[in-house]
């Protein structure tokens, strides 16, 4: 039999010559593992390892995550029976070595492609993925709520297993879950994966031992006989032998605060030891015990494969790499993401505001709060993946006098929308919420849209609703936000790179709810983009008069359109609203009145920018007869995962379609 490579470290097979031949090769479902022996089970698990290396070098994704599993997810694979029993993983990052042993190896490399494997769990994609997951913190709250269904319909053998990492442990639903598990006392297995701890000394052999007892039917019997022994002793000596038998559970690695939430802790565990995690998994498996069980594993990002563990990040975020040195291809250059150019501007402004303050839920990179953080250390708070926190923190900076800009993914910020309500909208403080990944996100897909957040803001009473059509506007727009002082105020900006726009030296702020005209056909005008009181005399005859309205990303694809339709003998207007809330009604009125088309046009759900354009219009008696309106969103689906223009595409959000928009 081959042995075991030391820790499974990953060495490249460039041709993979071995996969036929492999244990893996046999795997199709987790079954398929139950015959192997332990020592085969930690061969597989680096056949695992480096299958799912070679794919994401391909495809890109979440890759140090997934690395720190893979002898987790080969141990519960061969102890548990899934799919009958559930496994839930939080998040959904460290998904990949769980795809690759449950049917889905053959397609592991259309991870994240159009038409592909998702990069998160999803329910419709395998009968193994029970719940799915790409926002962290809901793991424990699914698996009581599958516990207690079980409980119902009476099926006592079907074992709930969620996993979750330690950095979704600092959102509060986690110990919401929690705290209702330790009072129903459904049996339920929670797996702590914490990646944040290095596995330190006591881990060694005599840890691992008394580990194993702790998880054992003869301990567990042993000490569920103790406590009904010691609940016939006097109160003083009960609390004393109580207290003894916990001080020594905690020395043997116990963990005090989920015992006190009801769960039976059992820890820590070296998460890469298989012979350590076998047996604790299949003691945890055959217990008689009724209620929560804890299991915290230690474990560590990227392991396994040494350009991941030497990497700062661990390689979490990854573009193709080379398999050999892990370098990744190198992005393409061009115009500035977003995200950094409100960052840059955002520090601009900060040199001479000391009451602006920086505020991220543990994203500091993707928010470009890390470069803001690093000029202003003492101003920026990472709050961790504390959503609702990061709102009402917000809002009690600004009821005394700082300027907080909360900057938090679209997606992420639906989290804390009671907050944004409650805690902000109500009493109308000035908090700047900084929106990223606005509209669609391409290879994260549908989880990670930021689909709603036009609608679900601008329908508050206070909130002002801005949205950037190129990087010189996203400048203007933290310049706004920095000098509005009189309510919430919220900027939405893509992800990705800008348009190449000039940013200007010191940007100056926007009046509040006036947009633009950026583009007129020579035909209105017979020069440059003119006032609107000229262009109402120049458009007396409205014959094939058109006007495109755009809120946010999606300008530039107007403008392409608005050159396509000229050819085809419209004379087009292109507005950008800059504003979804309050809207600029006299933007609005003009359009309308000397145009027998509109179309709008933004990178949101229905019920958003248009709506209110289409309100206003009913409203002031302003839909004539000859006036034809079209409102294009995206479309009322949950959009799967595709390259960006791909999906804008399908959603009916490109040049082309705005053209057909006039065409029908």
């Amino acid at each position: 039999m081959q042995k075991p490579q030391a820790h499974n470290v990953y060495t490249p097979d460039k041709d993979n010559t071995q996969v036929e031949k492999s244990l893996l090769g046999r795997v199709n479902i987790p079954a398929d593992m139950k015959a192997f022996s332990d020592a085969e089970l930690e061969i597989l698990a680096g056949e695992v390892r480096g299958e799912m290396i070679r794919a994401v070098s391909k495809t890109g994704g979440h890759l140090g995550a997934g690395l720190g599993v893979v002898e987790l997810t080969v141990a519960i694979h061969a102890v548990f029976d899934t799919p009958r029993d559930r496994l839930i993983w939080d998040v959904g990052h460290q998904c990949y070595p769980h795809k690759i042993l449950t049917g889905r190896k053959d397609r592991i490399e259309t991870l994240r492609q159009g038409g592909g494997l998702s990069g998160f769990t999803k329910r419709d994609e395998s009968e193994y993925d029970p719940f799915g997951a790409a926002h962290s913190s809901t793991s424990i709250s699914a698996g009581l709520g599958m516990a207690v269904a079980r409980d119902l319909s009476n099926d006592p053998g079907k074992h709930i297993i969620a996993v979750i990492g330690d950095g979704a442990m600092s959102a509060g639903m986690a110990y919401e879950a929690m705290n209702n598990a330790g009072a129903l006392k459904s049996k339920l297995i929670v797996i702590l994966n914490d990646n944040e701890m290095s596995i330190a000394p006591p881990v060694g052999a005599m840890s691992r031992y008394l580990t194993r007892i702790v998880s054992s039917r003869a301990y567990q019997n042993a000490r569920e006989m103790g406590k009904k022994i010691t609940g016939i002793l006097p109160g003083p000596i009960r609390h004393a032998v109580k207290r003894a038998e916990e001080g020594a559970r905690v020395a043997m690695g116990g963990g005090n605060l989920f015992e006190e939430m009801g769960f039976y802790y059992i820890g820590p565990v070296d998460g890469h030891n298989l012979a350590h995690l076998l047996p604790i998994l299949r003691n945890v498996r055959d217990s008689d015990h009724q209620g929560p069980v804890l299991i915290h594993c230690l474990t560590q990002k990227g392991k396994g494969y040494i350009p991941a563990e030497t990497s700062a990040d661990k390689m979490h975020g990854v573009r193709t790499f080379d398999v050999v040195t892990g370098k990744q291809s190198a992005a393409k250059i061009g115009a500035p993401s977003y995200t950094k150019v409100f960052a840059q501007e955002l520090v601009k402004l900060a040199r001479t505001d000391d009451k602006i303050v920086g505020i991220t839920a543990a994203m500091p990179d993707g928010t470009g709060m890390d470069i803001f953080g690093s000029e202003f250390p003492e101003r920026m708070f990472d709050v961790g993946i504390a959503e609702q926190h990061a709102v009402t923190f917000a809002a009690g900076l600004a009821a005394e006098g700082f300027k907080p800009f909360c900057a938090i993914y679209s997606t992420f910020l639906q989290r804390a929308y009671d907050q944004v309500v409650h805690d902000v909208a109500i009493q109308n403080l000035p908090v700047r919420f900084a929106i990223d990944r606005a509209g669609l996100v391409g290879a994260d897909g549908s989880t990670h849209a930021g689909a709603f957040d036009i609608a679900y803001l601008t329908c508050l009473p206070n909130f002002v609703v801005m949205a950037a059509s190129d990087e010189s506007e996203l400048a203007s727009m933290v310049a706004t936000a920095a000098a509005h002082d009189n309510g919430p105020i919220a900027f939405r900006y893509p992800r990705g790179e800008g348009t190449g726009a000039e940013i200007p030296e010191a940007a100056k702020p926007l009046e509040i709810g006036k947009g633009r005209i950026v583009y007129m056909s020579p035909s209105l005008h017979g020069s440059s983009v003119q006032s609107m009181d000229h262009t109402h005399k120049a458009c007396d005859d409205k014959k094939n008069k058109i006007a495109i309205l755009s809120l946010g990303g999606r300008l530039q694809e107007c403008l392409k359109a608005a050159e396509e339709l000229e050819k085809q003998g419209y004379a087009v207007t292109v507005a950008d609203a800059r504003f979804a809330k309050p809207l600029d009604t006299d933007l609005i009125r003009h359009l309308a009145t000397y145009n027998l088309q509109l179309v709008t046009v933004e990178e949101g759900s229905r019920g958003g920018f248009g709506a209110a354009v289409l309100e206003y219009l009913a409203n002031n008696d302003l839909l004539r007869d000859d006036l034809k309106i079209r409102t294009l969103t995206l479309p009322d689906i949950f959009q799967d995962q595709d390259a960006p223009d791909k999906q804008y595409a399908q959603a009916g959000l490109d040049a082309a379609a705005i053209i057909m928009a006039f065409k029908k």
